[in-house]
């Protein structure tokens, strides 16, 4: 039975960039904090917790002082960088650089809008298509004021005042058709003033999702391999499960079902942005020396 693992899934650039940063100020220092888990991937957490990361709450934060402290890929609102400022905290800042060019964007945005106003004119209404309380979406909420409108899906388009000129931007991990979706939802029920979107989703990521149903059709099992608190994985299990209806989401090498590969010929592993490969591996060999035993 041939096993494969799909080249395209695991860790994209920003949380590549996170992990290393972090590996090398635990090489150095052995301690290092960081504001959240790292990935949504607590098998990847536990092992950098091993290294010495200590993960950390936005409260814990407050108390901490003269230390160093690991942003990760998913940003942070302007406060937090405000915080670290007044209790000399170091900020080792693994921001994914995508996400920092769209934070700097909708500050720009915002900011012009309040000049704006100031001069007599009217804000523009900004809003995010993305996943209410998720990290990325707070740090670019932060960005202003707390002012800007978050739908998650074509039915938050009600809570929205479409009488105000609106500009949309995306949480770069969700999906383009979600997007496009949102686009022409607000383009239909928009009578008066302007209606601006850009599309700033991460391409990286959003590239994936071709390849991956590709993976997913070329297989008759497909494992899944991501954490509880992916959304990205979420987002990509349904998308495989669609293609392939015997896909299966698991954690680790332990939820590994073989009685579900009976009468398979191939079997796929793939997995979520916050995925790691060695983790794919691991999988990929518990159910190679099953099959082999």
């Amino acid at each position: 039975m041939k096993v494969e693992i799909d080249s395209n899934s695991g860790f994209c650039f920003g949380v590549v960039t996170a992990i290393n940063k972090a590996e090398d100020e635990l090489g150095n220092s052995g301690q290092l904090y960081c504001l959240g888990d790292i990935v949504h991937n607590a098998r990847e957490v536990e092992r950098l917790q091993e290294k010495g990361l200590k993960t950390i709450t936005h409260e814990d934060l407050k108390d901490l002082r003269d230390v160093k402290v690991l942003l990760r890929a998913h940003g942070e609102p302007p406060q937090t960088y405000q915080i670290a400022k007044d209790n000399n905290i170091e900020v080792i800042d693994a921001t994914c650089p995508v996400v920092l060019q769209l934070q700097r964007r909708i500050k720009k945005t915002y900011d012009e809008g309040v000049e704006s106003e100031r001069q007599g004119g009217k804000k523009p209404l900004i809003v995010i298509y993305g996943k209410n309380g998720h990290a990325e979406v707070n740090g670019l909420v932060g960005q202003t004021n707390g002012e800007a409108v978050v739908i998650q899906d074509i039915a938050g388009i009600d809570t929205l005042d479409l009488s105000r000129d609106i500009i949309l931007y995306s949480q770069t991990t969700k999906s383009i058709e979600g997007f496009k979706e949102v686009v022409e939802e607000i383009g239909k029920r928009k009578k008066e003033g302007k209606f601006e979107y850009y599309d700033t989703i991460c391409r990286q990521v959003a590239n994936r999702m071709q390849k991956m149903r590709e993976f997913a059709s070329n297989h008759d099992v497909i494992f899944f391999v991501s954490g509880t608190k992916s959304s990205n994985g979420k987002v990509l299990f349904e998308m495989c499960r669609e293609v392939n209806p015997h896909t299966y989401l698991i954690s680790d090498e332990s939820q590994v079902d073989f009685g579900l590969l009976e009468g398979a010929h191939s079997v796929g592993v793939c997995g979520a942005t916050s995925t790691p490969l060695w983790l794919m591996e691991k999988i990929a060999n518990v159910i190679k020396n099953d099959r082999s035993a």
